[in-house]
């Protein structure tokens, strides 16, 4: 199975489990690498109620080095979910210079103050002009590529969670984004969660990763793990759609350099 990057631990505070549990999980699925991702610090803190606080780093990194002393041969890479915020840049550069990271996820979960696939705010979606919030957020997505501060691009089309999309060929919002995805030589990732969610599909839509795919934009496949189960959950689901789309690879990270590494036949 390809490598899981984007997975969680309880220091988000949305997640459960041990790192022992996910390993053994991890090594059962027959993983190449497994890494662990949770959700950065954001500044001024509390910024919210569903990330790791900047005091919490040491058991975090206490958390990888657990995660690596029972995997065996089955390496660990150390990542972080970073979230794509106005005036972030200084603060993620500062965050990749404490740690010998593999790979830094970037996600974009908030549209100015609103944390848009949080449950807390979804009777916004109620009063929301969706075609002015799909354009906001591919703007900021296309954004966040551009800034060539991230290794993966997470959950692409996140902002379908609660199946709200407006009308017509999605196309229009998808090409933008992908041109300037591929111009910062970006690598996306399709993302399992979303088959759980409300859209119940996987991040992002096979259109998107077929326009993605003839764009050259190599690809990961992550589970966004939040407990044990979740570990490489649907992966052979997401295999088939990565096929479909035309990808025959997907990426492994070590120290923020990456190479290929074949799909399964």
């Amino acid at each position: 199975m390809p490598a899981d990057y984007h997975t969680h631990t309880p220091l988000c505070r949305h997640a459960e489990g041990e790192p022992e549990q996910y390993i053994a999980a991890a090594l059962a699925a027959g993983l190449t690498e497994y890494g662990i991702s949770d959700h950065a610090p954001a500044r001024p803190e509390p910024f919210d109620d569903w990330r790791m606080l900047e005091t919490e780093l040491p058991a975090y990194f206490e958390w990888i080095d657990r995660a690596r002393a029972v995997a065996g041969v089955m390496p660990v890479r150390a990542g972080m979910e970073c979230d794509w915020l106005a005036g972030c840049e200084g603060w993620i550069e500062e965050l990749a210079g404490r740690y010998p990271w593999d790979y830094l996820i970037g996600s974009v979960h908030y549209l100015g103050v609103w944390d848009f696939d949080n449950p807390k705010w979804l009777g916004r979606w109620a009063e929301a002009d969706v075609e002015a919030v799909w354009g906001s957020y591919w703007e900021t997505y296309a954004a966040m590529a551009e800034s060539g501060l991230f290794d993966i691009l997470g959950h692409p089309d996140l902002i379908k969670k609660f199946s709200h999309r407006p009308p017509g060929d999605l196309a229009r919002f998808y090409e933008p984004a992908i041109e300037a995805i591929a111009a910062a030589g970006g690598v996306i990732e399709l993302n399992t969660a979303g088959w759980h969610k409300p859209c119940a599909e996987a991040y992002p839509h096979p259109q998107f990763l077929e326009l993605a795919c003839q764009a050259g934009v190599p690809l990961v496949i992550s589970s966004d793990a939040h407990a044990p189960s979740d570990v490489a959950r649907d992966f052979g689901k997401a295999i088939e759609w990565a096929k479909s789309a035309g990808y025959v690879e997907t990426q492994l990270f070590e120290r923020r350099a990456r190479r290929a590494e074949r799909l399964p036949e």
